[in-house]
Formats: structure tokens, C-alpha cells, sequence
């Protein structure tokens, strides 16, 4: 291949992938087209994309980058999954659509810096909370002491409610009211 067309590859991986920060790496070695396209598919409904690259290029254009850790993964046929809302919704549907695809190997994925290898750890990440999973969970947290207070404050207040009914209804059929105590 000539250097102009290395180049022109190289240009093309910075232009799509210039400013990803987290991706996951997938080995598509004996993937047929018919699976490729329903992966590619499958993911494009949710905006996110699967990009296959010639490891020495894609190592060599990511080299001082933020995906050059997962560099280290690319090997034989290799693919990059990035986009979507974030790497946690991006593993879970890798994750669900390479279930009828044995052949696809799920080699490495990068949050924050963190690399996840292989099958189990891409699992693993795929069952983190995403962010607003997570922020919903932290809500959840703080409210819940404060639906208990609000409960304990109310409680006697719906006790002398309840009594005050309680003698109204018996004064408005004219019964008497024992006094207590």
C-alpha cells in the first residue's frame, strides 16, 4: 500500500474518531457480511458506530491520543465501537447483539481511563450504571431519609387528625364525649 493511501487512512481514523475518548474493541475475525451488517445495524439505530481498521494505522494515528491504550488490543481483524450516549449504553448492546454472534470477540473496553479486558470485563462494564442511572440512585439516597422524617413529623398529625374527626362526627350525632383522664 502506498504512503498516500496510508495517509489518507490515517486522516480518515482522526477525522471519525478525533475526539473519542472511550471505545470498545471487538475482534471480528470470521464474522460473515450478513452479521456485520446487522452489528453495524443494530448499533446505528442508537447512533452508534463500528469502524474495522488496519491495526498498525489505527496504532500508529492514535499514538499520544486518548485511545491509544486500547491500542495494545489490536490484533488480527479488529473493529472500534464508539458514540452513543456512553460507553456503558455502547457495551450493553455490543454485549446483547454479539449473543447470536459467537465469533465476535469482545477484547477490551476503556471508561475514564479504566481499561476492561476481555469478555468478563466488557460484562462488567456493561452492568455499570450509566450516568443518570447513577444520579437517579444517588436522588433516590438523599430522599429517602427525608421521606422517613417527613413521615415520623406527619404521623402524630394524622393521629390527632383522626381523633378530631373522630369527636366531630360523634358531636354531629349528638353523642356525648367522655372526658379523658
Amino acid at each position: 500500500m502506498s504512503k498516500t493511501v496510508k495517509n489518507m487512512i490515517m486522516r480518515d481514523y482522526t477525522t471519525r474518531m478525533g475526539e473519542v475518548e472511550t471505545a470498545l474493541v471487538i475482534g471480528v475475525r470470521g464474522l460473515n457480511a450478513k452479521d456485520t451488517t446487522k452489528l453495524r445495524a443494530g448499533l446505528a439505530k442508537k447512533k452508534m458506530k463500528v469502524t474495522i481498521v488496519r491495526n498498525a494505522l489505527a496504532k500508529k494515528t492514535f499514538e499520544g491520543g486518548k485511545l491509544k491504550p486500547l491500542t495494545e488490543f489490536f490484533s488480527e481483524s479488529t473493529a472500534l465501537a464508539y458514540g452513543g450516549a456512553s460507553i456503558i449504553e455502547l457495551t450493553r448492546e455490543v454485549v446483547e447483539l454479539t449473543k447470536a454472534m459467537p465469533k465476535v470477540e469482545l477484547r477490551a473496553a476503556m471508561l475514564d481511563g479504566e481499561i476492561f479486558k476481555g469478555k468478563a470485563g466488557v460484562t462488567e462494564l456493561s452492568k455499570f450504571p450509566t450516568k443518570d442511572e447513577a444520579i437517579g440512585q444517588v436522588v433516590a439516597l438523599v430522599i429517602s431519609p427525608a421521606k422517613k422524617v417527613v413521615a415520623q413529623v406527619l404521623g402524630p398529625g394524622r393521629n390527632v387528625a383522626g381523633l378530631v374527626k373522630a369527636i366531630e362526627a360523634k358531636l354531629e350525632k349528638g353523642e356525648a364525649i367522655a372526658k379523658a383522664g
